[in-house]
């Protein structure tokens, strides 16, 4: 049987990268070109997300014939506001709300960003369809992502959860989704690193640094943040001190690793979740 039989009710999480949306086509063909009853397919934006990402779950959905259902966190009930591609936060708002109400910045201690603006926005949204708890979590993570597949294992076990990892079970690799896009006639169009959360502190501080080179505006939204709250993101390296040091040396290059943060958001901190 193919992996990609995803039989309802279930959750498709759709990070807005490579790797899930590639997982998101699989399933699509693997049914004849459209969703089963009961399998929605799951979009939560942070409002941090760089624009290439949300065109490209636009575009996803526009050239594939699916539609993704794009949720926000809300600290309100229900939880969620469903909006889309023309309504969509992009100024980080739905972050923003988050860090005001915790008091605090998520930390590499406590890492809620993903637990509220992911999971939890997506929950209430299931819960919204009234089909009950017992619904299965696709999630994008590949054969080679074994650490991470071990996590969602021990989560299940111990929340009662139903995630399943249909990229795992076909034993698809990284190379495997990068051959895929080639023949695609679109893209995402950010390289390694640059997705997710702009400058998410889970990301190395050279590839930080890196990226505020790249972009050097798009450190002002976390220095904000950190001010607003007196608090930081990361101790050791607040953002107004990696933009000072970009300043003092823009045509220094750091070790920029994007491959330590080469996952998307969700299943990189999915042990947070």
């Amino acid at each position: 049987m193919s992996a990609y039989l995803i039989e309802g009710p279930a959750c498709i999480s759709f990070s807005g990268g490579r790797t899930s949306g590639y997982m998101l086509k699989q399933i699509l063909d693997a049914h004849g070109g459209a969703l089963p009853a009961g399998v929605v397919a799951v979009f939560a934006n942070t409002g941090k997300e760089r624009e290439e990402t949300l065109r490209f779950v636009h575009n996803v959905s526009s050239v594939w014939g699916v539609r993704v259902r794009w949720v926000e966190w809300r600290s309100a009930k229900p939880g969620f506001e469903e909006v889309g591609y023309n309504s969509a936060a992009r100024a980080g708002e739905p972050f923003r709300a988050l860090i005001d109400k915790k008091g605090m910045p998520p930390n590499w201690q406590a890492r809620f960003c993903t637990e509220f603006l992911k999971v939890k926005a997506m929950t209430a949204f299931m819960a919204s369809l009234e089909i009950g708890s017992a619904y299965r979590e696709v999630i994008g993570l590949r054969h080679d992502e074994g650490r991470r597949l071990l996590k969602m294992f021990e989560r299940n076990e111990k929340d009662g959860r139903q995630c399943v990892a249909p990229l795992a079970k076909a034993r698809v690799v990284s190379e495997d989704i990068a051959e895929f896009w080639r023949r695609q006639p679109f893209d995402l169009g950010l390289t390694a690193g640059q997705g997710n959360c702009d400058l998410c502190f889970m990301k190395g501080k050279g590839l930080r640094k890196e990226l505020i080179r790249q972009r050097p505006t798009s450190a002002t939204w976390w220095i904000d943040a950190e001010q607003s709250v007196n608090g930081f993101f990361d101790r050791r390296d607040s953002y107004s001190s990696l933009a000072a040091e970009v300043r003092r040396s823009p045509e220094l290059f750091d070790d920029a690793n994007a491959d330590e943060h080469d996952a998307e958001c969700g299943l990189h901190c999915a042990e947070a979740a």
